[in-house]
C-alpha cells in the first residue's frame, strides 16, 4: 500500500486488551504514516510520577482510571498522532465518547491463547494477578463487547508485527476518515 499519500483526519487510537500489541502496532503505524506515535500508559505514568503498578498500588484502580481519562482527553486535543491506550481506556463511556469525536478507533483483537503468551512475557500487569489466564477470560468476557463499538476491528495475529500492521492500514484504507481523493487528499 502507497503511504506517501495515506492521510487521517483523526488521530487514530489503538485499543484492547493488554498483549493485543496496541503498543507495538502503534509505534510501527506512527512511523509508516509519518505521524507521532503516543503512549498513554506511558503519559500517565509521566504525569503521575510513578508507574502504572505504583498507582493501582497506592491509590487504587479508581485514581488511576481518573488520571487515564484526563490524559487521554489532554491527548486527544493534540495534533494528529498514533495514540494507543490501556486496555480498560475505552471502557469508560466519557473517554469512549471523545474518542468517537476526535479520533478513529482501531480495536486490536486477540485470542485468549495469543494474550496469555504476550502478557506471560512480563510480571507488571496489575489486573492480571494473580492468575493470568483466568483474569484475561473475565476481561474478555466483559470488554470485547465494549470493544467491538471500535469504528475499525483487526484481529491481530501470532506472527510479525507487520502482519497486524498491514492488517490495520487495510482497513484504514477503507475508513471514511482516511479516504483518498484523486488528489491524494484525505476526504
Amino acid at each position: 500500500m502507497d503511504t506517501a499519500q495515506f492521510l487521517v483526519s483523526k488521530t487514530i487510537v489503538l485499543v484492547g486488551l493488554m498483549g493485543a500489541g496496541k503498543t507495538n502496532i502503534g509505534r510501527r503505524l506512527a512511523q509508516r504514516l509519518g505521524l507521532p506515535f503516543v503512549d498513554a500508559d506511558a503519559e500517565i505514568e509521566t504525569a503521575a510520577g510513578e508507574t502504572i503498578e505504583e498507582i493501582f498500588e497506592r491509590r487504587g484502580e479508581a485514581a488511576f482510571r481518573d488520571g487515564e481519562r484526563k490524559v487521554i482527553a489532554r491527548l486527544l486535543a493534540d495534533p494528529i498522532h498514533v495514540l494507543a491506550t490501556g486496555g480498560g481506556a475505552f471502557m469508560d463511556a466519557s473517554t469512549r465518547a471523545l474518542i468517537r469525536e476526535r479520533g478513529i478507533s482501531v480495536w486490536l483483537k486477540a485470542d485468549l491463547e495469543l494474550l496469555v503468551a504476550r502478557v506471560s512475557r512480563r510480571g507488571n500487569r496489575p489486573l492480571l494477578k494473580p492468575d493470568p489466564r483466568a483474569a484475561l477470560e473475565r476481561l474478555i468476557e466483559a470488554r470485547y463487547p465494549v470493544y467491538a463499538e471500535a469504528d475499525i476491528t483487526v484481529e491481530t495475529v501470532d506472527g510479525p508485527p507487520e502482519t497486524t500492521m498491514e492488517r490495520v492500514m487495510t482497513a484504514l484504507a477503507g475508513f471514511p476518515g482516511a479516504q483518498l481523493d484523486a488528489a491524494g487528499i484525505a476526504r
